[in-house]
């Protein structure tokens, strides 16, 4: 990746300069998402193969195709949870009592209702403009070895535009955080990008986590840029990371920091590693039983971004991650339906 500069090189306020705005914060973080409706899902591997979903990928399919999706796996038992990444990670932060708030697109439609009531109900304020299309849902299949599949009918959620873009509220804001399904469509990718403009000539720290791997494949220039352009903060996964640098885990956390001020790449049962004023924290997970993994990054970097947001030393704030997803994989559930005391965690 010729095009990915060196750290003397970058072009963006560093995380310590951007704390400047801690003081004066009406939020600890504002997070731009898809906001989804979760249906989760058991089922075996052969009915995969059947619906003709790869295991342990995002699918993106439209209205017809999803209703086929569900009247298949009609008679199985369904959770209906709130979802999407960026709103996940909002839920956690407000586990642990921060302060937080959402921007996106949903449908004028009872799901809609559904969605902003259970989002408030967890602690998370939301600015949910409403369109006329559907509100958007992701089926998520988990089968027996704990792996997730996603269906993934965005609706509403494609229409978001400049104008669901609260100005105030992101100055008002410690972080901005972007999921990275949000740049793949040039409409959505421009409204999001006018965020993060507002957000650096405000200095409030930016965020992404870059979201999938084959996301990473589809859209690799795009995310270099903006990443070099905005990022003060990126997460990714081991597939994401050689997705979008081409190199193994310890090297692509030294070509992505080189982009960013904190670097952060998520190793699943292996912990994860943190880059930061040039050093490297490694932090170990926490073993526990695992039952799903859906949510478990997106409450992994709540952690961290409550941590930075509240000043914390990025190791402690690397520990409370991998103490917090954890109890997310040993349910169902990708959210987590109560308070989180991080004074209890080592």
């Amino acid at each position: 990746m010729e095009s990915i500069s060196g750290n003397d090189a970058k072009n963006h306020p560093n995380v310590q300069e951007s704390e400047s705005n801690s003081g004066k914060a009406d939020y600890d973080v504002v997070g731009i998402g898809s906001p989804l409706l979760d249906f989760t899902i058991e089922v075996d591997k052969a009915v995969l193969d059947e619906i003709g979903l790869k295991r342990g990928q995002m699918h993106l399919v439209d209205e017809n195709r999803s209703m086929q999706i569900l009247q298949r796996l009609n008679g199985y038992p369904m959770k209906t949870t709130p979802g999407g990444s960026s709103a996940n990670t909002l839920a956690g932060i407000a586990n642990f009592g921060g302060r937080c708030i959402l921007f996106g697109k949903v449908g004028n439609d009872t799901h809609g209702e559904l969605y902003i009531r259970e989002n408030e109900k967890a602690g998370v304020r939301t600015r949910l403009n409403k369109h006329e299309a559907m509100t958007g849902h992701a089926i998520t299949l988990i089968t027996p070895d704990s792996e997730r599949t996603f269906a993934t009918h965005l609706g509403a959620a494609i229409h978001f535009v400049k104008e669901d873009v609260f100005e105030d509220d992101i100055k008002g804001s410690k972080i901005l955080h972007i999921e990275g399904y949000l740049l793949e469509l040039p409409e959505v990718r421009e409204a999001v990008v006018h965020a993060m403009r507002i957000a650096k000539e405000n200095n409030v720290i930016i965020s992404i986590d870059l979201g999938d791997a084959s996301l990473v494949d589809r859209i690799k220039d795009v995310f270099n840029s903006i990443v070099d352009e905005f990022a003060d903060i990126v997460f990714v996964n081991e597939d994401e990371a050689k997705a979008f640098t081409g190199v193994e885990e310890k090297e692509a956390l030294d070509m992505i920091y080189s982009m960013c001020d904190i670097a952060v790449v998520k190793l699943g049962a292996d912990g994860s590693m943190i880059k930061r004023d040039n050093k490297i924290y490694n932090i170990s997970a926490n073993r526990v039983g695992v039952v799903n993994t859906n949510g478990a990054g997106d409450m992994y970097a709540a952690g961290i971004l409550y941590g930075v947001a509240n000043d914390l030393p990025i190791d402690r704030a690397g520990r409370i991650a991998s103490y917090a997803s954890s109890l997310v994989v040993s349910q169902v559930s990708a959210r987590l339906n109560n308070k989180v005391n991080i004074d209890q965690i080592e």
